[in-house]
């Protein structure tokens, strides 16, 4: 499995971790050690996104970064140049442009 795909693997598994602690959050607002928890893996979320934005492209237009354009050559028609990134390379959900198995899936 490729880096790309193991990234996205991880920031999978955790943003369904955080949907459904969310839901149990609804219901049960007060106790604080999921509360705790939420925080605690919101921030991993947080920095599993920038580095994903950081090494390949930004997979939401939040994590956007306009200091640095992220992109090989190859991925873009503006290398070195500050630009907006949101459209440079693959998208995620396309398995074929990430050769992601897990996409396919796989495990």
């Amino acid at each position: 499995m490729s880096d790309r795909c193991a990234l996205l693997k991880e920031i999978d598994e955790v943003s369904f971790f955080l949907d459904d602690l969310r839901l149990y959050l609804d219901t049960h607002p007060l106790e604080t050690a999921p509360l705790e928890l939420y925080q605690e893996k919101h921030q991993k979320r947080l920095e599993l996104l920038k580095k994903y934005a950081d090494e390949f492209e930004p997979l939401t237009c939040h994590c956007v970064d306009l200091r640095s354009n992220g992109s090989s050559a190859s991925d873009t028609c503006y290398p070195g140049q500050k630009h907006w990134t949101w459209s440079d390379g693959p998208v995620p959900w396309e398995a074929a442009a990430n050769n992601c198995s897990l996409l396919q899936g796989g495990v």
